[in-house]
C-alpha cells in the first residue's frame, strides 16, 4: 500500500524544484575555491537601505545540491523588498562509501570554514555588490542543512576560544529564521535524518562525540540572538522532533526560541514560491528585519 506521507513529500518536492533557476544580479567570491561564492539579488522594488537576508541552501551538505535550487526562493525574497545574499559552500566529503549509496554529506572542516569566512566578509561584499543593502539589518535564513548552518553561524561566539571559528562577540545579526533545520545532531542521528548525514558531516561516527560540540547548534546555546524555527508538521525529511529537541535545549539554556509549526506542510513548501508556507517564512523574516 502506498505511503501517503511519502507521496505527499514527492509532490511537494516536485513543486519546489519545478521553478527554473533565477540568475543573480551579481556574484562575488569570498575565497579561491569555485564554491566560495555569494550570489546577490537586489530588491525588485528598487528599495534603498533594504534589509539584507543571507540564504544558506540545504541538500544534506551533499555535493549534488548547490545554491541553484534555492535561487527561486532568493528571488521571491527580493520581490518582497529584501536584498538577498545566497551563499555557496563546499559540500561532499571524501569518506569511502559503498558503491551505489548516496554522496557523503559535507566536508570537515571545509564546510564550516566556508560559512565562517562568507559571514565575516559578507558585509563588505554586500556593500560593493548591492549598495542599497542595509548591512546593519541582517537576517540569516537557511533550509534543512542550510538551517543548521544558519543557526551555527549565529552561535560562533559560543564556541570555545580554541576553535578556529570562534568569534569574540556575537555577530551583528537581527536574527535567524531556520527552516526545517537539522538543529540537533543527536536527535537527527537517532532518527536517521538524511541517511546519517550529521555523522558524515563531522567526518564519520568515530568523530561524532569529539566534534559535535563545535558543530551542533543544540550544543551552542544560549546565543542571545533572536531565533525563529519554521517547521512543517508533516515533514518526513527532517521531522519536527528535531526542531522540538532544539527548542527544548534552548529553554533549558534559558533562551526563548520561537517555533512556528505549519499544518499540512512538509519539508519543501518552506522554500517553494508557489506555496503559502513560503509567504509565512517571508513574514517571519520581515518581523525580525524591521
Amino acid at each position: 500500500m502506498p505511503d501517503p506521507s511519502a507521496e505527499r513529500d514527492a509532490v511537494e518536492a516536485e513543486s519546489a524544484f519545478s521553478h527554473p533557476a533565477v540568475a543573480p544580479d551579481a556574484t562575488a567570491a569570498y575565497g579561491e575555491h569555485p564554491d566560495q561564492v555569494v550570489d546577490f539579488f537586489a530588491p525588485r522594488d528598487g528599495r534603498d537601505r533594504a534589509p539584507l537576508v543571507v540564504v544558506l541552501h540545504g541538500g544534506a551538505w551533499r555535493a549534488p545540491y548547490d545554491r541553484q535550487h534555492i535561487s527561486p526562493f532568493a528571488d521571491f525574497l527580493a520581490r518582497r523588498g529584501f536584498a538577498v545574499a545566497s551563499v555557496e559552500y563546499r559540500r561532499g566529503g571524501e569518506l569511502p562509501r559503498p558503491r551505489g549509496t548516496e554522496p557523503v554529506a559535507g566536508r570537515w572542516p571545509e564546510t564550516f570554514d566556508d560559512v565562517a569566512a562568507a559571514m565575516d566578509l559578507l558585509p563588505g561584499l554586500a556593500r560593493e555588490a548591492l549598495p542599497g543593502a542595509d548591512t546593519r539589518r541582517i537576517v540569516v535564513t537557511g533550509h534543512s542543512a542550510g538551517g543548521h548552518l544558519a543557526l551555527w553561524a549565529a552561535a560562533r561566539h559560543v564556541l570555545t576560544p580554541d576553535s578556529a571559528w570562534h568569534l569574540p562577540a556575537a555577530p551583528a545579526l537581527r536574527g535567524v529564521v531556520a527552516l526545517a533545520p537539522i538543529a540537533d545532531f543527536t536527535a537527527a542521528e537517532e532518527l536517521g535524518v538524511c541517511g546519517g548525514a550529521t555523522a558524515q558531516l563531522l567526518g564519520g561516527k568515530e568523530h561524532f562525540d569529539e566534534r559535535r560540540p563545535y558543530a551542533d547548534p543544540a550544543a551552542l546555546l544560549p546565543t542571545g540572538i533572536a531565533t525563529v524555527l519554521v517547521q512543517g508538521r508533516t515533514d518526513i525529511v527532517v521531522p519536527r522532533a528535531v526542531a522540538e529537541s532544539y527548542t527544548d535545549a534552548a529553554a533549558k539554556a534559558g533562551e526563548p526560541v520561537w517555533l512556528t509549526l505549519l499544518e499540512d506542510v512538509g519539508h519543501f513548501p518552506l522554500i517553494d514560491p508557489a506555496a503559502d508556507a513560503c509567504a509565512v517564512v517571508a513574514e517571519e523574516i520581515e518581523q525580525l528585519a524591521y
